[in-house]
């Protein structure tokens, strides 16, 4: 082999890994959805998820505001229980999350934390439950 012939397959040989690294980082990318959505908006992703067990709907308000009424089907989640993060993170994070409170300001925190902890797809009610009931949605509880 000769001595230019030699550099070419150490070269090789070093960056083979590096190269190999990077395509496969590339390729296990996810796209990424948090998104901010409208009453109705948040309504029709209901409907058109609602026989779908990788679709979850989150309200983080008390115990006692969900008891007031809440979307159907969603699982309360105190924001400010001193678990909520730990919660949060013991969640299937390649679920669709729907996530609300009163009036938006809990659930664009969470948001955030969902977004840290690695979650794929996020939808945030805007104007939370007051929101969604001004716009004349159902509520149960």
């Amino acid at each position: 082999m000769t001595k230019a012939g030699l550099k070419k397959t150490i070269l090789l040989v070093l960056l083979a890994p590096l190269i190999l690294g990077s395509m496969l980082a590339v390729g296990c990318l996810q796209t990424r959805v948090l998104e901010t959505v409208s009453p109705q908006e948040a309504f029709d992703l209901i409907q058109e998820n609602q026989d779908s067990p990788d679709f979850v709907i989150l309200d983080v308000r008390r115990a006692g505001e969900y008891a007031q009424g809440h979307i159907e089907a969603a699982i309360s989640m105190d924001f400010y229980s001193p678990t909520f993060r730990d919660e949060l993170d013991a969640l299937d994070k390649e679920k669709t999350y729907l996530i609300y409170c009163r009036s938006g300001n809990r659930s664009g925190q969470a948001l955030g934390i969902m977004d840290e902890l690695g979650f794929l797809e996020i939808y945030d009610l805007s104007g939370g439950i007051s929101a969604w009931q001004d716009a004349g949605l159902p509520t149960v509880g």
